[in-house]
């Protein structure tokens, strides 16, 4: 199976100050691990800018305008108590969400069968009207709004396994019924939402709260058990991943006990459903994951078990 590699240099430029945890050292490290002979195979291209009409599929136009507008010629500026702009952080964040988009164009053209977007900043926790936790763009939710308006596909499911609840794209998601998100992410925990109650307008969210500490053994569990029935169920038209690392059991800002392997294992089984449901067609996207070597070797397993499929 062939798989294809978007990123760009611009994601490095990105700066919310010396000691973030989201800093740029944290793409340095995924795209080290995935050098080398075993990632040989991999098409590597670089993402374009995303375009304002791609952006505003899911934010309002005034938000796009505002948030671009903050963006200092020098300094930071704060747009809460842990989410910042910098000089290159406009640049960054429209090759993100454009890393996405081109990801879902390559794959349901055919060019690959599934993508991995090695981008920040993230995008799951921004909401359409608010940047918050690490996050500006909505960077999967734009790039499922693009897989409808661009190539009529209808029926879009996201599997979140970051170790925080995708607020974001819970928003971005709630009232349309053909849009799924899955989440599975430690609870209690930043931002406070994901509670199994939170359904969306027609039980098109599926939280799935883990308690702290958990292990391998219940991630596995969960997601054998929940979130792959829901998504079969769901019967999607493509997948996409918001592929965080921090729930491995090295993150520091956390608490799960998660290993690389489990995240390659749980790769293989959406790519299973993919190739039952839609062709193969899977997006994934980089959100979280702050221990460098942990991040490192989740995000060469992930991919590694993309380019295995």
């Amino acid at each position: 199976m062939s798989t294809v590699l978007f990123t760009h240099e611009a994601c490095f430029g990105h700066d919310m100050g010396r000691f973030h945890p989201e800093s740029p050292a944290r793409l340095k490290a995924v795209l080290s691990a995935l050098e080398g002979p075993a990632f040989s195979s991999l098409q590597r291209r670089e993402a374009p800018r995303a375009t304002r009409e791609q952006l505003e599929r899911v934010h309002p136009a005034d938000y796009v305008e505002r948030l671009l507008d903050l963006i200092p010629s020098d300094g930071v500026v704060e747009l809460d108590d842990d989410t910042s702009v910098s000089p290159g952080s406009g640049e960054a964040a429209l090759r993100a969400a454009g890393a996405v988009c081109a990801a879902v164009d390559a794959v349901i053209a055919g060019e690959a069968d599934n993508a991995f977007c090695a981008v920040r900043p993230p995008g799951h926790h921004a909401e359409p009207s608010k940047a918050m936790g690490f996050c500006l763009f909505s960077n999967v939710a734009i790039g499922a709004q693009q897989a409808r308006a661009v190539h009529n596909l209808h029926r879009i499911a996201v599997i979140d396994f970051d170790v925080h609840h995708g607020n974001g794209t819970q928003a971005a998601f709630w009232d349309d019924p053909d849009l799924l998100l899955i989440s599975l992410h430690q609870s209690p925990l930043y931002p406070g939402t994901g509670l199994r109650s939170e359904r969306g307008c027609a039980e098109n969210i599926l939280n799935i709260p883990m308690a702290p500490m958990a292990n391998s053994e219940a991630f596995h569990s969960a997601f054998s058990q929940e979130a792959i029935p829901r998504l079969v169920s769901f019967d999607p038209d493509l997948i996409m991943i918001s592929a965080g690392f921090d729930a491995h059991e090295d993150d520091p800002l956390a608490s799960l006990r998660y290993l690389e392997e489990d995240f390659a294992w749980a790769t293989s089984e959406l790519l299973a459903v993919a190739n039952h449901a839609c062709r193969g067609r899977l997006v994934s996207s980089l959100e979280g994951g702050y221990d460098l070597d942990a991040l490192g070797r989740s995000a060469a397993a992930h991919v590694g078990a993309l380019l295995a499929a």
